[in-house]
């Protein structure tokens, strides 16, 4: 499996809901170094996994979406606790949206996984992957 894996980074602010998250239950915030990873069996004919610019900058607006966001206040997210897990399998499945609309190159189309890993700190990081 060949892989292309691009890096961009989001800062949001959100609360979570749940004793089990203690203190981050208060409105807080967080920057994530966020990691796309896109998989493939074969190249393309030009023999890429996908164009790096144009996975670059697919990522850069997915992320605009959620940039000095208030998480709390975004309707999208009415009721959910958006843990780093959660968001990053909202920012694969909105990868997967604008690989299936074309955005990132006729040639993208033969990516078969995405792998989103958001990094809380040097610690710790959470991720999610899914198939096309």
């Amino acid at each position: 499996m060949f892989s292309v894996t691009v890096r961009d980074h989001v800062m949001v602010a959100h609360s979570f809901r749940g004793a089990v998250f203690g203190p981050a239950q208060a409105l807080h915030g967080a920057t994530f170094v966020v990691d796309a990873t896109f998989r493939r069996p074969e190249l393309d004919a030009d023999h890429i996994v996908v164009d790096i610019g144009a996975a670059t900058a697919a990522l850069g607006a997915v992320l605009d979406d959620l940039r000095y966001r208030n998480l709390d206040d975004e309707p999208a997210f009415a009721g959910v606790n958006t843990t780093t897990e959660y968001l990053a399998q909202v920012i694969a499945d909105r990868l997967a949206a604008r690989i299936h609309a074309g955005d990132l190159g006729e040639g993208a189309r033969g990516i078969e996984a995405i792998a989103v890993e958001l990094h809380e700190s040097h610690v710790a990081r959470a991720g999610y992957e899914r198939a096309l």
